[in-house]
């Protein structure tokens, strides 16, 4: 059995991983990550180093340790945290889309693990693997002028899409009164995403922390 089946006192069903499932999660987010290293290899004639490895695992820790950091938390899932979501573009913004994508559902998969919210077991794929993947789409303007800006934008908007459908699909039951599954699930993630998000956006408007991204952007290419 990969996962258990929980019913709470209002008889919401979740689905929590057990020791196995838990064990396999890790191997799939250890794959992931060779798989995105191997992307990377096959579409840059440099050789991967050790520092872009450690990149990409500092930028998965730095964000999983924001998000625990919450500045709200909605109890049906979906938190304002501390600029997690900024760490987990990283990847992209360095080293391109394809690694980015892969840290990210590397990363979705440790949320899963560490903080599982599970009505369905298909729900998963949408709010820990699609929507996380989405935000290695920041590598799209890695080499472009403005590109964390761009990319971190870029990267948000893929994540609120997935998360706008998960909501849409899975949780419409929780819709406000006089609202709809899709207009609940369209306000209910902006709410977090996007405070986020401008939180975010002018956090690394600032020209010192601009050149700082720029420094660490050299550095881990060098």
């Amino acid at each position: 059995m990969l996962y258990e089946v929980v019913v709470n006192d209002w008889g919401e069903t979740t689905y929590v991983p057990t020791t196995l499932g838990n064990i396999l999660l890790i191997v799939l987010a250890l794959a992931v990550f060779a798989a995105a290293m191997a992307l990377v290899k096959r579409d840059n004639t440099k050789k991967i180093t050790v520092k872009q490895l450690a990149f990409c695992a500092l930028s998965i820790a730095l964000a999983t340790i924001l998000s625990f950091i919450t500045l709200f938390k909605f109890p049906t899932g979906g938190s304002l945290t501390l600029l997690s979501m900024l760490a987990i573009c990283l990847p992209g913004y360095l080293f391109g889309t394809g690694t980015g994508i892969m840290a990210g559902i590397a990363y979705g998969i440790l949320q899963l693990i560490i903080d599982p919210y599970v009505l369905y077991p298909t729900q998963l794929i949408l709010d820990y693997v699609l929507a996380f993947g989405a935000m290695g789409l920041s590598g799209l303007f890695c080499n472009a002028k403005y590109g964390l800006l761009k990319g971190y934008i870029t990267a948000v908007l893929g994540r609120y899409v997935f998360s706008v459908i998960s909501g849409y699909v899975f949780f419409g039951m929780y819709a406000w009164d006089g609202w709809g599954a899709l207009p609940y699930s369209l306000a209910y993630n902006a709410i977090y995403i996007f405070a986020e998000a401008a939180l975010t956006i002018a956090i690394i408007s600032i020209p010192a922390v601009k050149k700082s991204m720029m420094q660490i952007k050299t550095m881990a290419n060098s």
